[in-house]
């Protein structure tokens, strides 16, 4: 009796758990719905990058907490984008120099805001480095190679490939097969070897193709 009633206290919990981590990734959802609200090209942005990261992640981790967890990180990666005035956000025509250098401030913004969330310091990781590339030639601290946190970096990829099949005012919507063939060639920045085979391999998923084509 007492060994049942453990059990089912454990499954009690695990199921409160699970609650728990759904309404944490619906409020998560709900606040960058708000944010992608600010740019109609961009709309759908980062619960696609989120969603790209965790078949990505996949192929690095294995524990579902941890997926868990660079899902929600990769859902709030641009959140700093709360920060930048409508007019920059939205200009259809090339940056000057002085705007991409307020769009580049995102990523601290963003890690300003998630600074506050003491219970989750790792949501961070996302919003900071997700602009940093492997050869230290990112921003906003130029960072090297693995002193990028693996999830910035796993992040970072799928957001630059998720602007390469995306419409922006900027540029036209590129082919599935022309955004790897770039992110490969290192146009989009120097990523890891290792961490671009994990890519390619999950990007010739049937899952991760139908998400492009739609």
């Amino acid at each position: 009796t007492t060994l049942l009633k453990n059990i089912l206290d454990e499954q009690e919990i695990k199921l409160e758990t699970e609650k728990n981590k759904e309404l944490t990734t619906d409020m998560i959802k709900a606040l960058v719905k708000t944010i992608n609200a600010k740019d109609p090209y961009t709309n759908g942005h980062s619960i696609r990058v989120a969603e790209y990261t965790r078949m990505l992640a996949e192929q690095a981790y294995t524990d579902s907490d941890e997926l868990h967890n660079i899902y929600n990180i990769a859902l709030l990666h641009d959140i700093g984008k709360i920060g930048i005035p409508d007019n920059i956000i939205n200009k259809p025509g090339k940056l000057t120099d002085e705007e991409f250098k307020v769009i580049k401030g995102h990523t601290l913004t963003g890690a300003k805001i998630l600074s506050e969330i003491k219970s989750a310091p790792e949501l961070i990781y996302g919003a900071k480095y997700h602009h940093e590339r492997y050869d230290g030639s990112g921003y906003p601290d130029g960072l090297k190679g693995d002193e990028i946190p693996l999830c910035a970096q796993i992040v970072g990829l799928v957001d630059a490939y998720d602007a390469l099949v995306s419409v922006r005012p900027y540029k036209r919507k590129l082919k599935h097969e022309e955004a790897i063939r770039m992110i490969a060639n290192g146009e989009c920045g120097v990523f890891s070897k290792k961490l671009l085979q994990c890519f390619i391999a999950a990007a010739m998923q049937k899952e991760w193709i139908k998400k492009a084509d739609s």
